[in-house]
Formats: C-alpha cells, sequence, structure tokens
C-alpha cells in the first residue's frame, strides 16, 4: 500500500501539470460535469416513483394525474439521457488531459533510456524493456479514468444513498446496507490480492515470451545459418505454453471473484426489497416506494459490480506504472559533473594516461594504457581479437567511467566537459553497423540534423555508394529494412561513412570500417577515407594491417596493453608481433 500510494503521489504532477492551465481548467469542468451527471442520475429513481405512485393512486387514471405521470416518465427518461450527455461530454473534456498525461509520462521514460549507460542496455532485454514502457503507458489513461470517473462518483453516490435510505427506511437499513458494502469491498481487495500474485507470474512470463520472440527475430539469419528453426520453435512453445498455464489460473479466479460479489449484491437487494414490502404492508410506504429503493440499489450496484474489475485494473496499473518508474529510478551511470563544461575542440589531440578499466570486478581489459594522437595525426590500434581495441572508443565517447588514469582532449579531461558536446565532436564508423529501419536518406542524414539533400548526396558519393543507391527503385527513398537486413554488410558499412561524412566531427574513429568491404570497393573508400581524415584527429582500428600502414603511429595490443607501438616499416624490422601478423595476412592474401 505505501509503494502504491507513493507510486500515485509520483504520478500527479503528470495529470496536474503547474505550467499547463488549460488543463487545469478541463480537470475542473471534467469534475463539474461528473457532479452533474451524478445529480440527475439521483434525480431519475423519484421520478420513477413518482409516476408509479400516482398510476398506483385509488379513484382511477384521473386527467390531472394522467398528465403527472407522464410527465414524470419524461422527467425519467430525461434524466437518463442527462446522465449519458454529461458523461460522453465529461470524456471529451478529459480525454486530452489523459492522452497529455500518457505522453509526458512515456517520454520521460524514454528520454530516460536514452540517458542510461550501455552497460544498462547490454544487461537488459529490448523486449522486456519496451513491454514495460508500452504497458505502463496504457495503463495510464485508463486508470485516471476509474479512479476519477468511477471511484469518487461511487463514493458521491453512496453517501447520497445512506442519506436516502436513511430517511426512507431508518437507521437500520443505512447500518446493514453499508456493512453489505463493506463485505463487498473487503472480500474483493483480499481476492484480488490473491489473483495479482498469478497475476504477477502471468506477466513475467508473457515478458519470457516477447524476450524469446524477439531475440529469435532479431537473430533471423543466425537461425537459418544453423538449421535452428525447431530449436526456435520449441523455445517459444515452452514460453508460450507456461504463459498458457499461468493466464488459466489467473482467468479461472476469476470466476470465484465475480460469484461472490454476486452473492452480496444480490442478498443486499433482496433484503432491502423485503424491508420496503413489509413496510408497504404496514402502509408506511408506498409501491413507489419500492421502486424507489430498487432503482437506487440498482445504481448503486451497477459501478460496484464493476470496482472488482476498477480494483483490478487500477492495481495493475500502478504495478505498471511503478515498473516505469522504477525505469526512471534507474541512476544513469555515467552523468555530467556539477560544472562540466563543453568541449573546445582546436586541434583535436587525445591522450590517454595510464587508463586502467574493466567490465566486471575480476576482469581487467586496460591495464594502465598510455598513448597520444596528436592533433590532426592518425594512429591505428592493431592487435588479435579480445586485446581491447575496440573498448577505447567505448571510454572515448565516455559509455564507460575508467577506474584510473585520464582520457583528455587537447588537454581537457573527457570526465570534465558535458557529453553532449564531447559526442559531438566525434564521428565513429563501427565494425557492427547499425541501421534504423528506415530509408537509406534518413540513415545518412541522421548523421547531422538539418542537413540538404545535397549534402546527403555529396556524403554518399565521397562513401562510394551514390551510385548504387540511385540504382535502387527508390533511390535514397528504399528502405533498409530491420537493423539494415536488407543491405548487404558493405552496402551497410559505406551507409555509416556517409554518415559519419556528414557528420564532419574533428575527431574520427574508424572500428574495422572496411571490415566488410571488397578488395576493389575498400581501395576507392581509403582513398576517400585519406581525404577525410586530412585536418582531423583520427584513430584507427584495423584488422587488415594493410589499410593502416601509412598511419603516423601504430600501436599493437595484447591482452590490454601495448606490447609494440611505431611506424610500419620499424615494426616490420623489430621482427615482433606485428611483423608476424602482417606475414600472415600476406600469406593468406598469396593464397588468395
Amino acid at each position: 500500500m505505501v509503494s502504491e500510494r507513493r507510486t500515485l503521489l509520483r504520478f500527479l504532477p503528470y495529470l496536474w501539470p503547474a505550467e499547463r492551465p488549460d488543463l487545469r481548467i478541463r480537470i475542473a469542468a471534467a469534475m463539474a460535469l461528473v457532479l452533474a451527471s451524478k445529480g440527475v442520475i439521483l434525480l431519475m429513481p423519484f421520478a420513477y416513483k413518482a409516476a408509479v405512485d400516482t398510476m398506483s393512486a385509488d379513484g382511477g387514471p384521473a386527467e390531472s394525474a394522467l398528465w403527472v405521470a407522464i410527465a414524470m416518465v419524461v422527467a425519467y427518461s430525461g434524466a437518463r439521457f442527462g446522465g449519458t450527455l454529461f458523461d460522453n461530454m465529461r470524456n471529451t473534456v478529459f480525454e486530452k488531459v489523459g492522452q497529455n498525461a500518457a505522453t509526458e509520462f512515456s517520454m520521460d521514460v524514454f528520454r530516460h533510456m536514452h540517458r542510461l549507460s550501455l552497460r544498462f542496455h547490454l544487461d537488459r532485454r529490448t523486449g522486456a524493456l519496451t513491454r514495460i514502457i508500452e504497458r505502463g503507458t496504457k495503463s495510464i489513461d485508463s486508470m485516471l479514468y476509474f479512479l476519477l470517473f468511477n471511484i469518487a462518483p461511487t463514493v458521491l453516490e453512496l453517501a447520497v444513498v445512506c442519506g436516502i435510505f436513511w430517511v426512507k427506511l431508518g437507521p437500520p437499513a443505512v447500518a446493514a446496507m453499508l456493512g453489505a458494502v463493506a463485505a463487498y469491498i473487503i472480500f474483493t481487495q483480499k481476492v484480488t490480492e490473491w489473483r495479482q500474485a498469478l497475476r504477477r507470474q502471468m506477466v513475467d512470463h508473457d515478458n519470457h515470451a516477447a524476450q524469446r520472440a524477439v531475440d529469435s527475430l532479431l537473430n533471423y539469419e543466425t537461425v537459418k545459418y544453423f538449421n535452428a528453426e525447431k530449436i526456435e520453435a520449441e523455445n517459444y512453445d515452452r514460453a508460450v505454453s507456461t504463459y498458457r498455464d499461468s493466464a488459466v489460473k489467473s482467468e479461472n479466479s476469476l470466476a470465484l471473484l465475480n460469484v461472490g460479489q454476486a452473492l452480496i449484491t444480490n442478498l443486499t437487494m433482496a433484503g432491502a426489497m423485503a424491508f420496503t414490502v413489509w413496510g408497504w404492508r404496514q402502509g408506511r410506504m408506498t409501491v413507489g416506494d419500492l421502486v424507489l429503493v430498487n432503482t437506487l440499489l440498482m445504481q448503486l450496484f451497477r459501478p460496484l459490480d464493476a470496482l472488482g474489475w476498477v480494483y483490478r485494473s487500477i492495481k495493475q496499473g500502478l504495478i505498471d506504472m511503478e515498473e516505469m518508474f522504477r525505469l526512471i529510478d534507474t541512476e544513469a551511470e555515467i552523468e555530467d559533473r556539477p560544472r562540466a563544461r563543453p568541449l573546445k575542440v582546436a586541434g583535436g589531440e587525445i591522450a590517454f594516461r595510464d587508463v586502467v578499466f574493466r567490465y566486471e570486478a575480476d576482469r581487467t581489459i586496460l591495464h594502465g594504457l598510455s598513448f597520444t594522437v596528436p592533433a590532426g595525426g592518425t594512429v591505428a590500434i592493431v592487435g588479435e581479437s579480445g586485446a581491447g581495441k575496440s573498448t577505447l572508443s567505448r571510454i572515448l565517447y565516455r559509455f564507460y567511467e575508467i577506474e584510473s588514469g585520464s582520457v583528455s582532449i587537447d588537454g581537457q579531461d573527457i570526465a570534465d566537459v558535458t557529453q553532449d558536446s564531447l559526442r559531438a565532436a566525434i564521428g565513429i564508423v563501427p565494425q557492427d553497423t547499425v541501421l534504423f529501419n528506415d530509408t537509406i536518406g534518413y540513415n545518412i542524414a541522421y548523421g547531422r540534423a538539418g542537413a540538404t539533400r545535397a549534402e546527403i548526396e555529396a556524403a554518399a558519393e565521397a562513401a562510394q555508394i551514390h551510385d548504387f543507391i540511385l540504382s535502387l527503385p527508390q533511390g535514397y527513398d528504399t528502405l533498409v529494412g530491420e537493423r539494415g537486413l536488407k543491405l548487404s554488410g558493405g552496402e551497410k558499412q559505406r551507409v555509416a561513412l556517409a554518415r559519419t561524412m556528414l557528420k564532419n566531427p574533428p575527431i574520427l574513429i574508424l572500428d574495422e570500417a572496411t571490415s566488410a568491404l571488397d578488395s576493389r570497393t575498400e581501395q576507392a573508400i581509403q582513398a576517400s577515407l585519406r581525404e577525410v581524415e586530412k585536418g582531423r584527429t583520427s584513430l584507427v582500428i584495423a584488422h587488415r594491417l594493410s589499410t593502416i600502414t601509412d598511419s603516423d603511429e601504430i600501436l599493437v595490443m595484447s591482452a590490454g596493453r601495448i606490447v609494440e607501438r611505431g611506424t610500419h616499416n620499424a615494426l616490420l624490422s623489430r621482427r615482433g608481433l606485428y611483423a608476424d601478423m602482417w606475414a600472415r595476412q600476406q600469406a593468406e592474401a598469396e593464397a588468395v
């Protein structure tokens, strides 16, 4: 209860935004319409009673009595229509408020997701994350309606009905009705709490099934490579079968709740109406009073009949919202320091000083690494797989905090500058290129917001992909598919090159930037890259040593340490690790 109350209190600013007086006016108008709706609905049974009493009066249907009865019937019908009219006007007025609250809430979560570290996103499954946001957003609007337009009006109506019963039936009847309502609420709460455990289990299994499906579809090619369709189907079948069993338990428990609620409500109505009939037998009540009591109880129990569903929906909505707040409360591993300033790039010199870094506490990746990339120079990093080469680019982008040492650009420690300015100054062509499921033009233009079509095409020409794009039926409007799967590895890499060229950053990182290209295309791209690298500070992470022979300096890494450094010719003459790597690659090239 404490966590649920805290969740509601945290959500209130979204419902009552201080900077939106127009939405506050809408909320006030909606509540006024709620009162108007309840007013006409509570008057409706009295019109019904008056019509019945007039028709059942002794002396036969006199002319005046006929018109009174007709007037009461018209008033009854008008009240019914008025209730529907006010309810729908309320919905119309409030709709913008609810949608705005849901939108602002989901946007806050979305922005926070992008502020969280790479470590968080590598640890969390995308399918489960999107389901949490989806369920939380959907629950907001419906929960607002339940709280404001179901629970609150029902409490008001209960108070008015108690007053009417006090006058018509006396205090004992009021006490009996309140006892029945209390029993109904307690029963509903207890059973719903029991069902919540089943519901949570069902949601967990639903998340797991969604994760299996998303992971399998994202790795579609891998599944095909290993003929693993049957294995994936079996894994998914186990996941959805577990979800099915949980869902069956959850839905079957609903039958017990419905039967118990129906028993309490019908016993209450039977008792109240029997008491009214007894009063009529004694001459203290009329036939219209029976109609009045019956109508009032029907109106009261109509929302109470839905109380179990409303309570469950609110509880589930609070759970879903709590999950979203838990995401918001997840602290970002990388934050700008209180006095962080924008990075000012003059020449773009990069300096690593005694950098120690580990992903996990017991696994050190970099052991006191030190090197400098001079302003406007090109330094290449080579080494066996797992040596820690790609980790350097992640540290330079400040995706992770280093354990000790420092990384600076033009003498400015990257930990002391804003992340936005740091990342704006760096462009990267990653080894694993991931594209948005949009057009080729959109993916290239992602390099710089507001780029013109001519600038996009110029970047594509520099990346040697312009002619290929023009050969496609839709040209730059061609969709690349999920994660760019409609393009080959080389085509995706050239799109990534064009995107970075369009960004035009002072610092360039090439992480195996041509690994997916054929030899002819690679030579053409290398010529373009040399032009791009002019006047820029470039850090090249390479596997093919032939692409970095003209680098100002080559660093050879092994197990997180720099074991050799120098120019291409100097390293060959040393006959060390670099020379061995060069000899192996040359032998492989000759064999091909």
